[in-house]
């Protein structure tokens, strides 16, 4: 699942200067969505690229009249009609105006914003998720145990988004039974709330890695070969590196090049990733080979710890260099290997931290990921694959 955050900028905001500021503080921080009224969608358009949800016209809520076409990715109903209290509930929920567009085929609204008063509005707001692309739920006097209820009632035919106002919120929304709600949105002015909600969004979506150590059996100096350098957009810090190896189920971990050494100077968005028939582990859990990597494609991140955060290529550097062999046995007694730079610069992890792949010698321990599976095109198979 990968975790968004909508932020709320209609006219119950402000004015359009005090939308203005929220919107740009918004993509300053790298929201998903924004959510204004029909009118503001051009305007944000001009701000800046995010996805922009809008506040239906009354006319999407007429059967007879042919709705204007707009400009926004999604049309939202549920403000100023039985969504947000303005117009009650009917009795029978089916005769809901709201539902009603929802049910349209002609694509005039794609999700509805519900406020819960009580639990006929949590009610309301299930019949909304199973017509609406995206469910938008405010809790009024009470918010968690509706949120556990929709979470636990709803499935994966809508896209639920807990209403919150700080940072905090959003985290509670996110762990809520586990699962958590599909994104958050978020009603606040303060910049520092948005950007922390963003980077809450982004760390809950991580993978978290189990590394292990495994014993160096060989190391020995081969031929040139053409070696990748990846240059990310990204400063890592002195644990982080990335996952590489020339067989798939074993990835060496790979350190930054972080340190400053007499001879050259540190490089900390660069990892010297070994020769280009290796393979890298990618954000989505799949491997590419060095070679496929280009500027603009995104790369795992991992610390030593096993947390992961993705980061942008900015660029992929192939020249021929000198190498070294590296091959490990693991505690099951699994050998893999890989091929990186005959450098100092290049460092792997060991149990006594971060070593230069000139100093390893046979006996000592360095820390990889390891599972047991094939790969085919990337994607993990169950199949016998012998490597050598």
């Amino acid at each position: 699942m990968t975790r968004s955050v909508w932020l709320k900028a209609d006219d119950t905001v402000g004015d359009w200067e005090q939308r203005k500021r929220r919107i740009t503080a918004g993509l300053e921080a790298g929201i998903d969505w924004v959510i204004v009224d029909e009118a503001d969608v051009d305007r944000v358009r001009s701000l800046g690229s995010v996805n922009i949800a809008a506040f239906a016209g009354d006319d999407v809520h007429v059967m007879e009249a042919e709705p204007e076409q707009s400009d926004a990715d999604a049309i939202l109903v549920g403000k100023h009609t039985e969504g947000d209290g303005t117009v009650d509930l009917p009795p029978d929920l089916s005769g809901s105006a709201d539902l009603s567009a929802l049910r349209r085929d002609d694509n005039a609204a794609t999700g509805g914003y519900v406020r819960i008063f009580d639990e006929e509005y949590e009610a309301f707001a299930e019949e909304v998720a199973r017509d609406g692309e995206y469910t938008l739920v405010v809790g009024e006097d009470w918010q968690i145990i509706p949120l556990e209820n929709l979470i636990a009632r709803i499935g994966e035919e809508t896209t639920l988004i807990a209403g919150v106002t700080t940072a905090q919120e959003a985290q509670t929304a996110f762990e809520t039974l586990e699962n958590g709600a599909d994104a958050v949105l978020l009603d606040t002015d303060d910049p520092s709330e948005i950007r922390q909600t963003v980077e809450i969004a982004d760390k809950v979506d991580r993978e978290q890695l189990s590394l292990q150590w495994a014993e160096v059996t060989a190391i020995e100096e081969t031929g040139s070969a053409d070696r990748v350098c990846i240059d990310t957009g990204s400063l890592m810090d002195d644990d982080e590196g990335m996952l590489v190896g020339s067989m798939s189920r074993g990835l060496f971990f790979v350190h930054a090049e972080t340190a400053d050494s007499p001879y050259v100077d540190s490089r900390p968005f660069r990892v010297n990733a070994g020769a280009v028939h290796a393979y890298i582990r990618g954000p989505d859990g799949g491997t590419n080979y060095l070679s496929e990597l280009s500027s603009g494609d995104s790369v795992l991140i991992t610390d030593t710890g096993g947390n992961t955060r993705e980061a942008i290529i900015g660029r992929a550097k192939i020249e021929k260099r000198p190498m070294f062999r590296i091959q490990a046995e693991t505690a099951d007694g699994d050998r893999v290997e890989t091929l990186l730079q005959n450098a100092e610069t290049i460092k792997v992890n060991t149990p006594d931290g971060r070593t230069a792949i000139t100093e390893i010698e046979e006996g000592d321990e360095v820390g990889l990921y390891y599972e047991e599976t094939a790969r085919h095109f990337g994607e993990a198979v169950e199949e016998s694959i012998i490597e050598k």
